[in-house]
């Protein structure tokens, strides 16, 4: 195993291919307001297909990240891209109401839900603890890239070929990436770390104080994320008003820049808490989220500049603490059940951000009665019930920064 600390070719081609996975996983939400009039969707049904996706990822990530520790990482990642690759193409091409779109966007969630955890993974055996927040800030942030490039693209397609024309140009990302995949990890090492034989994975994880405190924050950071992310292009467009297509399509390239945010929070942050302490950024981001959550729904019919200024930092603080959780993680748990400890944590976080647009949509409902198929005009209660989760995620980090002890590379 080579451990590295500076950015080379293998990190590029790594980010590289989780953007291209990252043009899907955000596909769906940025058409949401059009597919809502097209396929006769409510609020609350409109965000179960993203919640559908969402909890067949993290079914999907507590699977293939067990079977990471027994087969190595590469190899899980490499078929989870391939795969990924395949059901991006069946969503774009036969997702044509809302159950044949609830199955194959669950599909999309659970063959590319291998590809997360099992990237961290190999960025662990690669990176000294000392670089390894940056590493992990820059996979993370490729991420975001793809979110960005997804909901440019969306904006571009809407207006002129409709959901059919977004899903098609989106969803070429994932075997795009599953390309550089491939030949990125071409000459890698498949490593298997050899585990101890008295030694429990359930023992040593519920016995590991660090380790829960931070998958708890992580399942507070993940409810908030996940319902910010899966409806904001609809409140953006929602704050256009005007015809629908046009509302998403700018909807969409609005988001697109918040994710621009997101992106500069993952490089800077990863790499901040490298020099400050993991448990001190994440307090100021979970607080700065937070508050976000609180406010950034009542502002429909503020100026739509503060609406754009106050959802960047938004976007900023809420993905800013991804790369620094995956970080502690990698630090707290023992490196021969690591994937195992990331597969629970996602299984529980991606489970919470799944609930998340769901919840979110039926209290969208609540507070807007009969305006399905029409664009909504009450978003702060609904925007309100993911600052409740963030304030589950500041009391963790609070904990976290009270018992954590300095790590030693």
């Amino acid at each position: 195993m080579r451990l590295s600390n500076k950015i080379d070719l293998w990190l590029i081609g790594i980010c590289l291919a989780r953007a291209g996975t990252g043009l899907v996983l955000i596909t769906y939400a940025a058409a949401l307001p059009v597919l809502q009039q097209e396929w006769h969707m409510s609020a609350a049904t409109g965000g179960s297909i993203s919640s559908a996706n969402q909890m067949a990822y993290a079914i999907s990530l507590v699977v293939f990240s067990s079977l990471a520790d027994l087969w190595g990482a590469k190899r899980v990642f490499l078929g989870s891209m391939i795969a990924g690759g395949l059901s991006a193409l069946a969503f774009a091409l036969f997702a044509r109401d809302y159950y044949s779109g609830l199955i194959l966007y669950a599909l999309v969630g659970f063959a590319l839900g291998g590809s997360y955890t099992t990237g961290l993974m190999l960025l662990a055996e690669r990176y000294v603890i000392a670089r390894r927040g940056m590493a992990m800030g820059f996979f993370i942030a490729s991420t975001s890239a793809g979110y960005a490039m997804s909901l440019l693209i969306s904006g571009l397609a809407l207006p002129l070929g409709g959901y059919k024309l977004s899903f098609f140009l989106t969803c070429l990302g994932a075997p795009i990436g599953a390309t550089i995949a491939c030949l990125t990890l071409w000459r890698t090492k498949n490593t298997v770390v050899k585990r101890q034989a008295k030694k429990g994975f359930t023992r040593d994880l519920l016995g590991n104080k660090p380790a829960i405190l931070v998958i708890a924050g992580y399942c507070f950071h993940n409810w908030e994320l996940l319902g910010m992310w899966t409806w904001t292009p609809a409140f953006l467009a929602a704050c256009f008003g005007g015809e629908v297509l046009k509302a998403a399509g700018l909807g969409s390239y609005v988001t697109a820049f918040f994710h621009c945010a997101g992106m500069l929070a993952s490089f800077s942050m990863g790499l901040l808490s490298d020099r400050w302490g993991r448990a001190t950024v994440l307090l100021g981001l979970s607080g700065i989220s937070t508050l976000c959550s609180f406010l950034f729904g009542w502002t429909y019919s503020w100026p739509f500049m503060i609406t754009i200024a106050l959802g960047a930092l938004y976007a900023f603080s809420a993905l800013g603490d991804s790369p620094v959780l995956s970080a502690a993680l990698s630090e707290a748990a023992d490196p021969a059940y690591l994937g195992a400890a990331f597969g629970i944590r996602s299984l529980l976080g991606f489970g919470a951000g799944a609930v998340a647009p769901l919840v979110f949509g039926l209290v969208l409902d609540w507070t807007n009665p009969g305006s399905i198929g029409r664009l909504y005009v009450h978003w702060g209660w609904a925007f309100s019930s993911l600052g409740l989760m963030g304030l589950g995620a500041v009391a963790t980090a609070i904990i976290y920064k009270r018992g954590l002890k300095p790590v030693v590379n």
